[in-house]
Parts: structure tokens; C-alpha cells; sequence
């Protein structure tokens, strides 16, 4: 309230003086009560295949685990996470897939957007499957 008070004689006083002065110090109000600006949601990751004969999904990150499924030449899928395992063309992060419980090679895709490391979600995240769920020991 005095604040207020004080910035009212202010503005009086500069208001008589130069009309420029006295829209600086009454505007200061309003710039004050303006709201902030809105931030764009994060990118949810997502990787593009590039390689022209498809590319695998596997049960675990490794070449020995059985295929699950195939993904087409410029197929776009969501990524979970990502974990260091087998390399494969120089390169050994694996991406579990945001949507099911498979693997691709990170060789093999363009990715857009950041991936975390699966150690950094929490495990509720991880486990989909009626299998995970059950399992026990």
C-alpha cells in the first residue's frame, strides 16, 4: 500500500513534467502482471529407419535374440529408453521401443529427440507385459 502510494506521487510528479516518463513509470504495473510465456511440451523421441532392407525388433539388444517383428524402410517409431549393449556398424546403443516391448539398433535409424537411459526410468515404465508382471524371484 505505501509502495503504491509512493509510485502515485511519482507518477504525478513526472506526469507534469514529460508525458514519455510518467507511460514508463505506469506501465511498470502492467508489465508486472503479464503473464509468462507457455513452454512447448517436450519432443517425444521417436527414430526413422534408413535402412533400406527394414530392420529387425528383438526381444532383448542383441542380434542373438529372437525377432519379434520388422520394421519398413522410413517407418517412424516412438523410443522408451535406451541401454549399451552389443555393437553393431560401430555403434552400440539399443532403443526399446515406447509402444512395445522390443529392441532396434540404434545403427540403423535417425533419431529425433532426446533418449534416455532405461537405468534412469522407473521400472514401471519398463514392464508392460502380463509376463513382466508376474514374475517373481
Amino acid at each position: 500500500m505505501v509502495m503504491l502510494k509512493i509510485l502515485e506521487r511519482r507518477a504525478r510528479h513526472i506526469a507534469a513534467g514529460t508525458g514519455a516518463a510518467a507511460v514508463v513509470v505506469l506501465g511498470t504495473p502492467l508489465l508486472a502482471a503479464a503473464a509468462p510465456a507457455q513452454l512447448a511440451p517436450p519432443v517425444q523421441p521417436y527414430a526413422t529407419v534408413t535402412s533400406q532392407s527394414g530392420l529387425n525388433e528383438r526381444q532383448y539388444p542383441s542380434t542373438d535374440s529372437s525377432v519379434v517383428d520388422t520394421l519398413e524402410y522410413q517407418d517412424q517409431v516412438g523410443l522408451r529408453c535406451k541401454v549399451r549393449a552389443q555393437t553393431i556398424a560401430g555403434n552400440n546403443d539399443w532403443y526399446l521401443l515406447r509402444d512395445r516391448q522390443s529392441w532396434i539398433s540404434a545403427s540403423y535409424v535417425v533419431r529425433t529427440g532426446t533418449v534416455p537411459y532405461c537405468k534412469d526410468l522407473p521400472v514401471s515404465q519398463l514392464t508392460h507385459s502380463p509376463q513382466a508382471a508376474d514374475a517373481m524371484g
